[in-house]
């Protein structure tokens, strides 16, 4: 039960004459026993908000940056009409700053047995489950004077998947690939280390590819074929810890890491490859294995939608062994990690030869543009202080790479725009020179 601003005024408009003419109890009860009477009635006359019958209905799941409509239904159960405003209660990160009051309150007229609908429309600022808070309803009587109001719990569970920001470049990275298979009208054969198939020769063919057996049980020159390598397994290791909380520009080093995987994996179901998924710090927060080529993109999105950074350091140790469990046989391993010194160093470069051994590792990192912009500031004393600090970061990365390259692994460090395209032409090249 609430005032209103509307009683409130009644009151005080009846008050004040009674305070400027005649001052007293009896004055003060005469204005305010009516309006006291009228409240009662007004209440009485209200439907009952906590007898109202509530359901949910709508999207369970959408991107970054889109939007979801959630659908309530409102029964009113009860012989009077309801005439109400309803707050329907989601976590913050749920709107976009600013728009959480409008999107979320709603006015409603209903008449005694009918039900009627509501939407509201959210807009995710952050990824994961978004889960329904409470309904509050205020119930109002005809005269608009006192209210019923109630609370209802009524589950729903929005997923805000990795909005796949990287798949504009998914395009151009498949024409390359058909290049590889020799499936486009270019003067190049397809390149592989992967017998495909014998031809007729044609002059301009590389004569190291004429197949000399072949041609002597036929009648013409046979020419072998080749194509990249198919059925290659890939695992896609996200790290986890405290490195990929680091934010640069608006979102964390994981929502970037996440989107070039995504379209890796994309690019790798394209071209044959069988691709799994896993993410770590100190223990599996997400594992993706077997999926076929059409389950999956819908797979690694909803495993990455909940995975968020953890503020602890990342065991070394225990990704590696976990990443040995899962890849039995000889398989690509990209870790999307950092390239600070002391995480690489202490942690990475210890157990890199259990990797290295076995399979080949390609480490793709996300460097901040910020650092690149710093190195050419000059001008004041602060601006070339601020050069020289990011000269000695970006020299303290190299200096990592060359470490890592020395026991055979490939590295990709690029900036969140630039790092989805660079990993998906690292493991092109990989692919053209036979490595995986």
């Amino acid at each position: 039960m609430a005032l209103t601003g509307r009683a409130a005024l009644l009151a005080a408009l009846g008050s004040l004459p009674v305070g400027l003419w005649d001052p007293s109890w009896t004055g003060l009860l005469a204005v305010n026993a009516p309006l006291a009477l009228a409240c009662a009635c007004d209440y009485a006359l209200a439907a009952p908000a906590r007898r109202l019958a509530l359901s949910r209905s709508g999207d369970t799941s959408a991107r970054l940056g889109e939007t979801a409509d959630v659908t309530l239904t409102v029964t009113n159960p009860s012989r009077r009409p309801l005439r109400a405003q309803l707050r329907d209660a989601w976590p913050p990160s749920s709107w976009l700053p600013g728009t959480e009051t409008a999107s979320s309150r709603h006015r409603l007229t209903i008449p005694p047995g009918e039900r009627r609908r509501t939407t509201t429309r959210l807009h995710p600022t952050r990824r994961g489950d978004h889960h329904a808070d409470r309904v509050t309803i205020r119930s109002y009587g005809p005269l608009g004077l006192l209210t019923r109001q109630g609370t209802h719990r009524v589950p729903w569970t929005v997923r805000v998947l990795p909005p796949f920001t990287s798949r504009k470049h998914l395009p151009s990275k498949l024409a390359r690939l058909r290049e590889l298979d020799g499936r486009t009208s270019v003067l190049t054969r397809g390149e592989g280390t992967e017998f495909d198939s014998l031809r007729e020769y044609v002059p301009g063919d590389d004569t190291r590819s004429i197949d000399w057996r072949a041609t002597a049980r036929q009648t013409m020159v046979a020419l072998r074929t080749w194509r990249p390598e198919r059925d290659r397994h890939i695992l896609l290791v996200l790290d986890t810890g405290r490195t990929s909380a680091g934010r640069v520009g608006d979102a964390p080093r994981l929502d970037a890491s996440m989107d070039a995987a995504l379209l890796l994996a994309a690019l790798a179901s394209r071209a044959g490859d069988r691709v799994d998924l896993l993410a770590y710090d100190r223990r599996v927060r997400a594992l993706v294995q077997g999926r076929t080529a059409g389950d999956l993109l819908p797979s690694l999105v909803n495993a990455m939608a909940t995975v968020e950074p953890e503020l602890l350091e990342t065991d070394a140790r225990g990704l590696t062994t976990t990443a040995l469990r899962t890849t039995p046989r000889r398989s690509l391993i990209v870790l999307l990690t950092t390239l600070d010194a002391a995480p690489v160093e202490e942690g990475l470069l210890p157990v890199l030869p259990q990797l290295t051994q076995r399979h080949t590792v390609l480490v793709a990192s996300v460097a901040d543009p910020h650092v690149a912009d710093m190195s050419k500031s000059r001008g004041t004393i602060d601006a070339v202080y601020e050069a020289a600090a990011a000269a000695q970061s970006q020299s303290e990365r190299q200096r990592v790479s060359e470490q890592l390259r020395r026991h055979g692994v490939t590295v990709v460090d690029a900036t969140p725009d630039d790092l989805a395209p660079a990993l998906a032409d690292a493991y092109l090249a990989l692919k053209t020179a036979g490595r995986l």
